[in-house]
């Protein structure tokens, strides 16, 4: 199994490359998943890529097959994009676009900025732009410490999901990985995003973006999501009716979709430049 050594510990990560044999320099796209998941967060979402772009998943720092840093380990936003970066470069990805939800369009916000000359586009689902809008994260770790981690499970399947938004056997295995994943992680992500603020910043994005945005999400609202579209130059803003914070595992199949268009639309090839065939 594919791992790049990291400061204190191992990536996980994937790429998987079944692109058409007429498709020349396929770009990479880099999937990032949020907190308390995995890489198998995008499993629906690769069919509709697979014939045209190299698709590159891992499991972030703490998460999944990837090491868990221990007691004293500095976590932060910038650490976490350094992380990205020696992912693409693992897989051979000089420029890569960037798809991440949660926390990781959150840290797709922050590596448009400070990295735009290494990504080519930036799609964002259900993320902030700064600490404070997301209003139901604020007492994780009371939930945690107070019912259990199994208690907090259940709580965030309702905060992600509307009732029967999933197939059962889809509900139960997404609960499971909310009950084992380190709580440890999912806190300290939780805590970055409180503690960033990229709102001053936005209007430097110069790369395309494309932002997801569930209707009532309880962590973030449509209109923090408005916001964000609005200070970023040229940013497109697309809202999904009956979805709450699991929008990329509930909707995978719409949204997939949307970003495919999105990237088809910006990098659509100039035809004029082809061959003419008789």
């Amino acid at each position: 199994m594919p791992f790049v050594n990291a400061r204190e510990g191992r990536l996980y990560y994937e790429v998987h490359d079944l692109t058409a044999p007429w498709v020349e320099n396929p770009a990479a796209i880099v999937f990032h998943h949020g907190a308390a998941a995995n890489l198998h967060l995008w499993n629906e979402w690769l069919p509709h890529f697979c014939p045209s772009y190299r698709l590159v998943l891992f499991d972030a720092r703490g998460c999944g097959r990837s090491t868990v840093p221990g007691p004293g380990f500095e976590w932060s936003l910038e650490q976490l994009a350094g992380d990205v970066l020696d992912i693409a470069q693992a897989a051979g990805a000089n420029r890569f676009h960037f798809v991440g939800e949660g926390m990781g369009g959150t840290l797709g916000l922050h590596l448009a900025v400070k990295y735009g000359d290494r990504l080519l586009s930036l799609a964002a689902a259900n993320c902030g732009a700064r600490g404070g809008v997301a209003r139901e994260a604020a007492d994780w770790r009371g939930l945690i410490e107070a019912q259990g981690q199994l208690a907090w499970a259940k709580q965030m399947m309702a905060w992600r999901f509307f009732p029967n938004a999933l197939l059962p056997a889809q509900h139960d295995w997404w609960l499971r990985q909310h009950a084992i994943c380190n709580a440890h992680a999912a806190l300290i992500m939780n805590d970055l995003v409180a503690a960033t603020d990229l709102t001053p910043y936005l209007r430097e994005i110069k790369v395309p973006t494309l932002l997801l945005c569930p209707d009532v999400s309880p962590f973030v609202p449509a209109a923090h999501m408005a916001e964000i579209q609005a200070a970023i130059p040229g940013a497109e803003l697309q809202v999904f009716a009956h979805a709450r914070h699991g929008l990329p595992v509930s909707h995978a199949a719409a949204c997939a979709q949307t970003v495919s268009a999105f990237l088809a639309r910006r990098f659509a090839r100039n035809k004029s430049d082809l061959p003419i065939v008789i």
